[in-house]
């Protein structure tokens, strides 16, 4: 007993010191970072639903994580721009908003910058926490420290845990509701059912796509009456519940605390403009309503009808945002990849984006989990497969949850059209770690003693821990060596996945030490070039031809000019760079941003 108290005081004293080290290397590498391009309009949006109680801007993501980003932004002396129209009289123009907050109001953008990460990286070292106790819960100490290792030095995880943005937030909610979902039916009783109905609307609140929840919980529901003999009835019902609480008590109070002061008329009129495509017929068809047949715009018709409503309105614009992902998903982002560009999806991109992006040694660590899960089958599967793998199911159920969201989630992005980065993918990472965590350790405990399989995974996580940190503070630009590294990144991917405009402040930093008078600029991202490089920034396009001297170009701009255009994507020949392809980059900053002396 004693010895199982001190190897559990000992587990988790190096998780406080993996968590903390993941929050001191969090923060040490954002101090140089400027704002990506989704910061530069999350953290606007989030002030304005703190300080005006008003959803206009941004409603395409859920409000929590940018709620509780902005508290810090509280306690600071920000000009917020109510009169610009941007705010005053434009429909959602964020984009426009977003510069004109952190750049042109006499705000340091540097520092709201800053404390806006803050809780992002609390929120993810939480995530990381949750996950040592779930893991060790279900599958054991050494499980536990593996997946937490796994976490903590997950370069995907550290490049976008410190932003201001959605997708690690994404994570942290499926996991902690799929956790207390699980808790509720193994254990039921109302006390758990209620737990899992708030996590599940705390996760609503993360990012739409969370929304995925629904029909996996109704999935899981299904086969656990099958197997539990439950009854499907008393499955639903506690299902509904859960919804239920995590609707109404969770996301409706949310929502109604940020449309709070957002004017009804305001707001019925805005959704209405920003859903006007939403189901629209094709070229040339007849516009219909509803009632009249066009049955895709009922959703629309019901969202501008509950807009003005007091109970209904948080519910309106809840209904707006997940619209707008849909419609934006449907139309796609023009997006650079494997040299070819296009607003339309590559059925490989996330399979080969998620091979290069994350560390090669998880990819081994991975295929050993899956070898090993494969050889304790030893039986033929076609030996009595639907009692063997009921049984399965019945006694790892928790696995098969995971693996079952795992494989739902894939599926869902290989078939979306939008592909703009592995981020996409966060949400299913904890749980795979969990996954290759188990198994690893379950290999390690099949060994007789301290042999080839710990030198193993010892190497294989020395090089996992090691190849990460020596990318920092580039985290974001992360490419593994199938890729040649971060120096090799731009010639696969670029958006957020290298370039997401992260490095203009260390632009500026170059052209102060090269003491260079003047550059030419044509910069992706959320900071702003002339904040930062004042009178020496000169903006730049390609149609305006060759400058003389220096000149500078983020690698999403270049590599999508000097891409293959697919898929009847329309451009024009002014836009290629073509004048830019003889000269080499005398520098390159952070990985995605090239440097060039032009004669």
């Amino acid at each position: 007993m004693e010895t199982d108290q001190a190897k559990s005081r000992l587990s988790t004293a190096i998780a406080i010191v993996l968590l903390a080290f993941f929050v001191v290397l969090s923060v040490a590498s954002i101090w140089n970072d400027s704002a990506t391009m989704d910061e530069s309009v999350h953290i606007p949006a989030a002030y304005s639903y703190l300080s005006q109680k008003d959803m206009r801007l941004n409603p395409e993501h859920p409000p929590l994580l940018k709620d509780l980003s902005a508290v810090p932004l509280l306690l600071m002396k920000i000009n917020f721009p109510a009169e610009h129209p941007s705010w005053a009289e434009n429909i959602n123009d964020q984009w426009a908003f977003g510069p004109k907050f952190l750049y042109e109001s006499g705000n340091d953008a540097d520092e709201i910058i800053f404390w806006a990460r803050i809780f992002p990286i609390l929120l993810a070292a939480f995530l990381g926490y949750f996950l040592f106790v779930w893991a060790g819960k279900n599958f054991g100490r050494k499980t536990a420290l593996l997946t937490l290792a796994l976490f903590v030095f997950s370069p995907t995880v550290l490049a976008h845990g410190r932003l201001v943005t959605t997708d690690v937030a994404a994570a942290a909610g499926i996991a902690l509701a799929t956790a207390c979902f699980l808790n509720s039916f193994k254990n039921p009783n109302l006390k758990n059912t209620i737990i899992a109905g708030l996590l599940f609307g705390m996760a609503m609140l993360m990012k739409f796509s969370t929304f995925l929840l629904m029909p996996y919980f109704f999935g899981l529901a299904i086969v656990w009456a099958f197997l539990k003999k439950t009854g499907y009835y008393k499955s639903l019902l506690q299902l509904s519940l859960i919804f239920l609480i995590g609707f109404v008590v969770i996301v409706w109070p949310v929502y109604q605390y940020n449309v709070w002061n957002y004017p009804p008329e305001r707001q019925a009129r805005d959704s209405a403009e920003m859903l006007k495509t939403f189901g629209a017929p094709p070229a040339g068809g007849a516009e219909k309503t509803c009632f009249e047949g066009q049955i895709k715009k009922c959703p629309v018709e019901l969202t501008v009808w509950m807009a003005d409503k007091p109970i209904l309105r948080p519910f309106a614009q809840y209904l707006l945002g997940f619209l707008m992902v849909l419609q934006r998903s449907t139309g796609g982002n023009t997006t650079f990849f494997l040299g070819e560009v296009s607003n339309q999806a590559w059925p490989m991109y996330f399979p080969i984006i998620y091979a290069i992006k994350e560390p090669l040694a998880f990819h081994i660590l991975t295929i050993i989990a899956i070898l090993f899960a494969a050889w304790k089958i030893k039986e033929p599967f076609w030996r009595a497969p639907y009692h063997r793998l009921k049984t399965w199911i019945q006694n790892h159920f928790v696995e098969f949850a995971l693996l079952g969201f795992i494989a739902f989630y894939w599926f869902m992005s290989v078939r979306a059209n939008l592909n703009i980065g592995v981020r996409h993918l966060m949400p299913v990472l904890p749980l795979t770690y969990i996954l290759v965590g188990s198994q690893i350790s379950k290999w390690l405990n099949n060994a007789k003693r301290f042999n080839f399989r710990t030198l193993t995974v010892g190497a294989l996580f020395i090089w996992y821990i090691f190849g990460t940190l020596w990318n920092f503070p580039h985290f974001l630009s992360y490419f593994n060596e199938l890729a040649g590294g971060p120096y090799g990144g731009w010639r696969y991917a670029t958006d957020s996945n290298l370039d997401w405009g992260q490095d203009l402040k260390r632009l500026a930093d170059f052209v102060e030490e090269k003491q260079i008078p003047s550059i030419a600029v044509d910069y992706f991202g959320g900071g702003s070039p002339r904040y930062y490089l004042g009178d020496k920034y000169e903006p730049w396009w390609s149609a305006k031809g060759k400058p003389r001297g220096w000149f500078a170009i983020s690698a999403t701009f270049r590599q999508s000019a000097w891409g293959e255009p697919i898929k009847n994507l329309a451009t024009k020949p002014e836009d290629n760079y073509s004048w830019l392809r003889p000269h080499e980059p005398v520098a390159t900053i952070g990985h995605s941003i090239f440097v060039y002396y032009l004669p």
